[in-house]
C-alpha cells in the first residue's frame, strides 16, 4: 500500500516564533523520527508552509488573527529543529495563504495512496482542515491523524478536535 506523511506547518512561528506555545517543541523528535521512517520505507513526505506576505494584519485572516507570522522568506516561515534537517530537498512542499491547502487537494486527487497520514501544528485548525482536504480528495484512503504528533495552544480545543475527527472517519492515533 502506497503510503504518504503531510507534515503541517510545523514552522519556527508555530513552535516559539509569534505564535508559539509551550509543548509545541516537544513535538519535534516525534516529527522527525516519522519523516525518517517514511523516508526509509520509501514512503512520500510533503510539508505545508503556512505562507503570508508582509500585508497579512490587512488580509480577512489578519483582522481575525493580528499577529504577523510566517511571512514568506523570514525566520519564522522556516521549517523548525530536527524536523528542518529531516526532510528531504526533493519533498513535495505546498504554500497555503489560509488554513487549508486546496493545492494539495488537487495534488492528492491524482494520486493512489491507500493510506494519508498527518502531523504537525495546529491540531484544531490547519491539521483538521488538511485532514478534511485529504479525505475529500481521496475518500477510499484511510486518513490517519498521529496525536502524539500534533498539538494546540488550547488543550480543550485540542481534545475536542480529536473528537471531531473520529467523528470524520479519521484514524486518530497514539491519543492519550
Amino acid at each position: 500500500m502506497k503510503k504518504l506523511l503531510i507534515v503541517v506547518d510545523y514552522q519556527k512561528d508555530f513552535v516559539d516564533g509569534s505564535l508559539g506555545f509551550s509543548g509545541a517543541e516537544l513535538l519535534d523528535a516525534p516529527i522527525a523520527a516519522k519523516i525518517a521512517a517514511y523516508h526509509a520505507a520509501g514512503d512520500d513526505v510533503v510539508f505545508t508552509f503556512d505562507t503570508h506576505t508582509p500585508d497579512y494584519l490587512s488580509t480577512q485572516e489578519g483582522r481575525k488573527l493580528p499577529a504577523a507570522h510566517c511571512i514568506r522568506g523570514s525566520e519564522g516561515w522556516a521549517l523548525y529543529g530536527e524536523t528542518a534537517k529531516a526532510a528531504h530537498e526533493d519533498d513535495r512542499r505546498f504554500e497555503k495563504p489560509t488554513f487549508p491547502s486546496l493545492a494539495l487537494g488537487e495534488w492528492l486527487k491524482g494520486q493512489d495512496y491507500g493510506q494519508i497520514e498527518l502531523v504537525g501544528l495546529v491540531s484544531n485548525i490547519c491539521v483538521l482542515s488538511n485532514a478534511v482536504i485529504a479525505k475529500a480528495a481521496l475518500p477510499d484512503a484511510e486518513i490517519v491523524v498521529d496525536a502524539a504528533c500534533t498539538a494546540s495552544f488550547d488543550p480543550a480545543l485540542h481534545e475536542k478536535c480529536l473528537d471531531v475527527l473520529g467523528g470524520l472517519q479519521v484514524t486518530v492515533i497514539n491519543r492519550a
